[in-house]
């Protein structure tokens, strides 16, 4: 599943070619993926300029002056800025099309979304969506003291707790194993049982590990691309994911998996106590 930094990655691929450009049509080739698309979502676009891109943990925002296009990649989908020629293909489900070039929503597995929020409707955050979501780990101030104050009555595995998404969003499955191996902190670990100075450690690592993953253009897992059509590398620098049986890069102890909430974990059970 595309995670914080693939999402990231998507939004700076399409910005150029979508910020202060007029959309000049939509094209539905179904009525919904996860969820129905708005009834009226191409008159809704017609003609109106994407103001500005952002992006809220995995949720990937295109904002107009009367509202905000709230995409969601699913967990197979990805964008891609294409030529206006380019015929679509078989998962290629909607097209903006922005003059000479067209900004395509690819989706074999159909979890994504396209959906709509109007001004009227109150600010983006107060969305079903958005409204619980916990804060952005790249740009909170004291991420550490968030961490730590938040889990003083949570018994939950501190790996699960980062997963949850209601205190820090965007540390996926991925990125929450190479945090956790970064911070030395054993995944199993209840929440409440992780200290100040480990938090530290662990909030560093957050920080360090997800913007590294942008910078190489995130992750490639099953067929995640970026909007250029690249894939990401970032899976080359793993520590412990999806490295079961290796030996560990610190210590030449074999990394372990263990399942957490139907997730594979992936650990080091000599350098994470």
């Amino acid at each position: 599943m595309p995670e914080l930094p693939e999402v990231e990655v998507t939004r700076r691929g399409i910005a150029p070619s979508v910020e202060g450009r007029r959309i000049t049509d939509v094209v539905l080739r179904r009525t919904g993926l996860r969820w129905p698309f708005p009834d009226n979502l191409r008159s809704l676009l017609l003609n109106r300029v994407v103001r500005s891109t952002g992006r809220r943990g995995k949720y990937l925002l295109l904002r107009f002056d009367h509202g905000t296009l709230i995409i969601h990649l699913g967990m197979s989908g990805h964008l891609r800025v294409l030529p206006m020629h380019v015929p679509p293909k078989k998962h290629d489900h909607v097209d903006l099309q922005l003059g000479d070039h067209v900004v395509r929503f690819t989706d074999p597995r159909r979890f994504g979304a396209v959906l709509w929020h109007a001004n009227e409707a109150g600010d983006i955050e107060q969305h079903v969506l958005l409204r619980k979501l916990g804060v952005e780990p790249l740009t909170h101030t004291d991420l550490a003291r968030l961490l730590f104050q938040s889990t003083r009555s949570r018994q939950a595995a501190i790996k699960q707790v980062l997963l949850a998404g209601d205190i820090v969003v965007g540390v996926g499955n991925i990125y929450a194993c190479e945090s956790l191996f970064e911070a030395r902190i054993h995944p199993n670990t209840a929440a409440r049982r992780v200290s100040r100075v480990r938090y530290e450690r662990l909030a560093l690592a957050i920080q360090r590990i997800l913007s590294a993953a942008i910078e190489q253009g995130g992750s490639t897992l099953r067929d995640f691309i970026g909007a250029d059509g690249v894939s990401g590398y970032f899976q080359q620098s793993y520590s412990v994911y999806d490295r079961e049986g290796e030996p560990c890069m610190q210590c030449d102890a074999p990394i372990r998996r263990i399942v957490q909430g139907q997730r594979s974990t992936f650990y080091c059970g000599h350098c994470q106590r």
